[in-house]
């Protein structure tokens, strides 16, 4: 047999390295398999930009990873102004709630790279690349997981950390004698970055409108500012479509010319937006993190966040049984048990917003807009969302 992994955790990106990070220190014998190599850099801005949590970044810094962050990259946000689509108004300001900041904003490459560069060193830790999972058996005390390049990797605990389209979800669901899928929201995400006229001191902005789509403005760093635009499938197609010029135009207009006139930095690209809670996160010897175990509406800006809390508990979890078998019924157990709060609050709070600003009518538009408009009057309100929100 070949020699026993206590863990292998399929999927290289943001969550799943992040764990092998942060459970470098301990004695535990680790693989992360990954199946593509690095893609080259296309823009030199990055599309995919994250909003990560204060709880994020304490959880990074553990890992060794936030250390190794271009700072230079990195943009704290010290005010979110959200607007309904009439008269709705909501503000979260850092400063009155005594923070130095309610979150980074960054590029998703740079923190992958970040998080890579922390990669433990050490001979008990393993990177399989390129290499993806094809089948799986158990034994008595181990899985033994077949790659697609014909090695085998024996380990006490899998954990899926392969995206949205996870294959190690899959076995968990067949297991479970279920094959829940992610279910369509009918829109996409439409990503953009834009140089600004003018600067914007650290706000992010958020526009909910009148045809159920969503405006976001997250500010990088310099006179620069992503754009995030969820929209319905057809509105999003057009978007796509248009010339960086034609869009830069477009979203300038959108968000009331705030930041003046915006240049663009890279075209547009849309992601399809998909929802989905699975009623198990556990299976034999197998664990789900990240995207693998959940997907939601990124309105809320919290979808990367959720997946390293899932890491973080998973981690501390095995960090404080060391001597117990990693892929024991009873520890991953503990691990599902943990997590399922804060996956249903998150998926019921995007979902109930999206039902809520799509749904037409005088009423519905009243409740929303009067509804921010008290939540902004209501300063212990407003501090319970900001303490949940920064994790």
């Amino acid at each position: 047999m070949d020699a026993l992994f206590d863990i292998v955790i399929v999927g290289g990106g943001l969550v799943g390295a992040s764990l092998a990070c942060r459970l470098k220190n301990a004695n535990f014998k680790i693989a992360l398999v990954e199946g593509q190599s690095p893609a080259e850099d296309l823009y030199e801005w990055d599309q995919r930009i994250y909003a990560i949590s204060r709880g994020s970044k304490r959880y990074l810094e553990e890992a060794g990873a936030w250390q190794k962050m271009d700072f230079s990259r990195c943009q704290p946000v010290s005010k979110m102004d959200i607007s309904g689509d009439t008269s709705g108004n909501l503000v979260f300001d850092a400063a009155n709630a005594q923070l130095s900041e309610l979150a980074v904003i960054l590029e998703s490459r740079h923190l992958q790279g970040a998080i890579w560069n922390a990669l433990p060193t050490s001979e008990r830790f393993e990177l399989v690349q390129p290499a993806r999972p094809v089948s799986v058996s158990y034994h008595s005390h181990y899985a033994e997981l077949l790659l697609d390049n014909g090695r085998t990797l024996n380990t006490k605990l899998i954990v899926g950390a392969d995206g949205a389209r996870s294959w190690v979800r899959q076995q968990v669901q067949t297991q479970a004698g279920r094959s829940d899928q992610p279910i369509p929201y009918r829109q996409k995400g439409v990503v953009a970055n834009f140089n600004t006229e003018k600067p914007h001191h650290g706000v992010a902005w958020q526009w909910f409108q009148a045809d159920g789509s969503i405006l976001a403005w997250l500010p990088l760093s310099g006179n620069r500012m992503s754009m995030v635009w969820s929209a319905q499938d057809e509105l999003a197609d057009e978007l796509c479509a248009l010339s960086a010029e034609d869009l830069a135009a477009r979203v300038e207009v959108a968000g009331g010319k705030l930041l003046g006139k915006l240049t663009p930095i890279t075209p547009a690209a849309g992601f399809p937006l998909r929802a989905l809670v699975l009623p198990n996160l556990v299976g034999r010897r197998m664990a789900l993190v990240g995207d693998a175990a959940h997907l939601v509406h990124p309105l809320a800006g919290q979808g990367v966040n959720l997946g390293f809390q899932d890491a973080k508990d998973l981690a501390n979890i095995l960090l404080s049984s060391p001597s117990v078998d990693c892929g024991s019924p009873s520890l991953l157990q503990r691990y599902e048990r943990n997590r399922r709060f804060d996956i249903l609050a998150m998926d019921g709070v995007t979902k109930n917003l999206h039902r809520l600003f799509n749904a037409q009518g005088s009423a519905p538009k009243w409740i929303r807009n009067i509804g921010m408009t008290i939540t902004n009057k209501a300063p212990l309100i407003k501090e319970a969302l900001i303490r949940h929100a920064l994790g």
